[in-house]
C-alpha cells in the first residue's frame, strides 16, 4: 500500500446514532418521466431497491415531491418491513405542479418552495403514511423559503422532532445550503446534515464542505455524477478512469468518498447492472498523489457543470 494512502472510512455516523455505509442511494429516477407519477416499470425499481439493500446500502434518499410521494411510496412496497439499520431521508418543503416543473424553460418556476409551518406537519405526516414509518430517520427541510422566517420552518420541524415523528433534521439547497444559511439554521435546530449539489466537477461549495466536516455535520452531495456530463457517452473522466482500472462513475464517487471523511453518497439509478458497478467504487484506493494527479486532469479536461440558479 502507498505510505500516503488515503484511508476511506466506509461508514459514517450522523446525528451521534445514525451509523451507515457512505455508499447510498438517491431514489428520485425511481418515478416516471419528469419525476412525475409511479415509476415505468414498478417491478424493476422494486428490484433495484430490493439489490441495492442485499449490497449494503442501509441509507436511502427520497423526497415528498418525488412524485410527488410516489417514490416514498415505491420504497415503502420494495422493502418494508425495513432492516432494523436502514435509515431513510426524506425532505418536504417544495412545491410540484407537474411533470415540467424541473425541466428548464418549461412549466412552473423550476424551484418553488413553501416552508410554511402547517405545511411542512402535513407533509412531515403524509411522509409518514407513504413510507409506513411511525418515525423518520432523517428528515431535511427541502429548501429555505425566503418568505417564510427560518425561525419558524425550523421550529416546526424540532416541534415535530419533540414529539418522536422525526429523529434528526437536516438541511437541503437549490444549489446547496450556504455556511450562513447553516449557521442561522442551526441556531433553532441542531442540523445533522446538509444536502447540496457537489462533484468531482462541480466544487463550489468546497468550502461549506469543510464547514460541514469540521462541525461533526454529514455532507450529502447530491448530483455526485454530475448532470450526465461525467457519465455519459464520451464522458470527460472516462480516460481518467481507465488509468485507474474503473469506470467515470466509480473514479467519481471514489473521488468523493476519500476528498472528505463527511461525505455519504447517493447515486442513483434504474439499472441493477449500473448499481452493482457503483457500489465497486468503495474498492477503489487512492493515494494523494492520485487525488493531486486526478483534479489536475479533472481541471485540465473541464467537464461541463450546472447549477440551478438561486
Amino acid at each position: 500500500m502507498n505510505a500516503l494512502q488515503v484511508e476511506i472510512n466506509p461508514r459514517l455516523t450522523i446525528g451521534g446514532d445514525l451509523t451507515v455505509n457512505r455508499l447510498g442511494f438517491g431514489a428520485m429516477h425511481l418515478t416516471g418521466p419528469g419525476m412525475w407519477g409511479d415509476p415505468l416499470d414498478p417491478q424493476a425499481a422494486i428490484g433495484v431497491l430490493r439489490r441495492a439493500v442485499e449490497l449494503g446500502v442501509n441509507f436511502i434518499d427520497t423526497a415528498d415531491s418525488y412524485g410527488p410521494g410516489n417514490n416514498e411510496r415505491i420504497i415503502r412496497r420494495a422493502l418494508h418491513p425495513y432492516p432494523d439499520d436502514l435509515v431513510i431521508c426524506t425532505k418536504g418543503g417544495l412545491l410540484r405542479s407537474g411533470p415540467k416543473d424541473w425541466i428548464h424553460g418549461e412549466g412552473a418556476p423550476y424551484i418553488m418552495p413553501l416552508g410554511r409551518p402547517e405545511y411542512l406537519r402535513q407533509q412531515v405526516e403524509m411522509s409518514l403514511r407513504n413510507l409506513g414509518l411511525e418515525c423518520i430517520g432523517l428528515y431535511q427541510l427541502h429548501s429555505i423559503d425566503p418568505a417564510v422566517p427560518l425561525a419558524d420552518q425550523m421550529g416546526e420541524l424540532v416541534r415535530l422532532q419533540e414529539q418522536g415523528k422525526i429523529r434528526h433534521i437536516g438541511l437541503s439547497g437549490q444549489p446547496g445550503v450556504t455556511i450562513d444559511e447553516l449557521i442561522r439554521a442551526r441556531a433553532h435546530a441542531n442540523v445533522v446534515a446538509i444536502e447540496n449539489l457537489y462533484n468531482i466537477a462541480d466544487r463550489a461549495d468546497e468550502d461549506t464542505l469543510r464547514h460541514a466536516e469540521e462541525h461533526d455535520i454529514a455532507f450529502i452531495p447530491w448530483f455526485p455524477l454530475g448532470h450526465g456530463g461525467l457519465v455519459g457517452p464520451d464522458n470527460v473522466l472516462a480516460p481518467i478512469a481507465r488509468q485507474y482500472g474503473a469506470t467515470a462513475s466509480q473514479l467519481a464517487l471514489s473521488w468523493l468518498l476519500h476528498h472528505s471523511p463527511a461525505t455519504v453518497l447517493i447515486p442513483g439509478t434504474t439499472s441493477i447492472e449500473h448499481l452493482e458497478q457503483n457500489m465497486r467504487a468503495i474498492d477503489i484506493e487512492l493515494s494523494e498523489s492520485d487525488m493531486a494527479d486526478i483534479d489536475v486532469a479533472v481541471n485540465r479536461a473541464k467537464p461541463p457543470v450546472w447549477r440551478p440558479e438561486r
